[in-house]
């Protein structure tokens, strides 16, 4: 079974409705009909994407992965053979917000090459939830922001966001650290560590953190909580803690990022705008410059590269029509 766009189009359906039964309403299919091309659709990737209940359908680890790729084909499916109209001689003006993130000054720099045309105002803003608001009142244009899997962004009708890659949550550790020698460390083993925990971002953070290590069997020691992150890098090599960090941070002097075992944290970053004042070519041309950088930086991290050989090396389950999952 190859997967087309229509085969997108049910799950994204599916996930938005959380239920099979309305997606198939809106589709126009009758549910034993959405139910088998469901059945379908994951057999051929060969990993279930939704556990059923009672009260419907949610995604699964790999469900939310699948369903942040399928928007984005769709999006740019959906983008073809729109172009953008320019008044000759006009100059627009977008107003992005962004969270802590390296990827802000590439995307800027290729926005500013591409739409000569558009002047570009920025703000930092460390909540994505404080993001959101400014949006939702007009404040901002469009946004670099994130969420976390299972912990999906909401926000009203009058904002779209587009997933640009959901990635590990990596660990920073003195350089002098008992467990710098492990390639991976296990989340448990840091349970008497003081952590640096970086302060509630309005979408699910430290709450995805705290999850994790409850998961892992312990409630962290110690906490201070902590935002700039060139200071936070010090205190950490000066040993006076770890933290969560994002996996293409690069390390300070005496600082190591290492990734956690069984990536027991993920978060996804996000492009985030307003309908009525970012056009679909600009949304479009934001998120595959924000995509562009964030690649760049992978080859510039290599503690990422080495957890993504490991992980991604190995084969993958197969469908029974033989994709790979991926």
């Amino acid at each position: 079974m190859e997967l087309e766009l229509r085969h997108l189009r049910a799950l994204c359906a599916i996930a938005d409705a959380g239920s099979v039964g309305r997606a198939a309403t809106a589709l126009g299919f009758t549910q034993p009909a959405m139910s088998t091309q469901l059945r379908r659709i994951e057999s051929a990737l060969g990993e279930r994407l939704f556990t059923r209940g009672s009260t419907g359908v949610e995604l699964t680890a790999y469900g939310v992965e699948v369903i942040s790729r399928a928007r984005d084909v769709l999006a740019r499916a959906d983008a073809l053979g729109r172009r953008r109209t320019v008044t000759p001689g006009a100059t627009r003006t977008l107003r992005l917000g962004a969270t802590n993130t390296p990827v802000l000054p590439s995307l800027v720099a290729a926005m500013r090459t591409a739409f000569p045309d558009l002047a570009m105002s920025m703000s930092s803003v460390y909540a994505t939830g404080e993001l959101v608001r400014l949006m939702e009142n007009g404040e901002l244009d469009a946004a670099l922001g994130v969420d976390y899997p299972g912990l999906e962004l909401r926000h009203s009708p009058a904002l779209a966001h587009r997933a640009i890659v959901t990635a590990p949550v990596f660990v920073a550790l003195p350089a002098d650290h008992p467990l710098a020698h492990r390639v991976e460390v296990p989340l448990e083993e840091l349970a008497q560590d003081t952590w640096f925990v970086t302060p509630d971002d309005g979408v699910g953070w430290p709450g995805a953190f705290y999850d994790a290590c409850r998961a892992a069997g312990f409630a962290p020691a110690a906490v201070h909580e902590f935002s700039p992150l060139d200071q936070l890098q010090v205190l950490i090599a000066g040993g006076h803690g770890v933290s969560a960090i994002q996996a293409t941070h690069k390390p300070f002097d005496g600082v190591l990022i290492k990734p956690l075992a069984g990536t027991p944290l993920w978060l996804r970053h996000l492009m985030i705008w307003r309908c009525d004042s970012v056009d679909d070519v600009t949304a479009e041309a934001l998120h595959h410059y924000a995509a562009a950088a964030y690649r760049e930086l992978i080859t510039q991290a290599p503690h990422f590269q080495a957890w993504a050989n490991r992980t991604y090396a190995a084969p993958r389950p197969t469908g029974r029509a033989g994709t790979r999952v991926r």
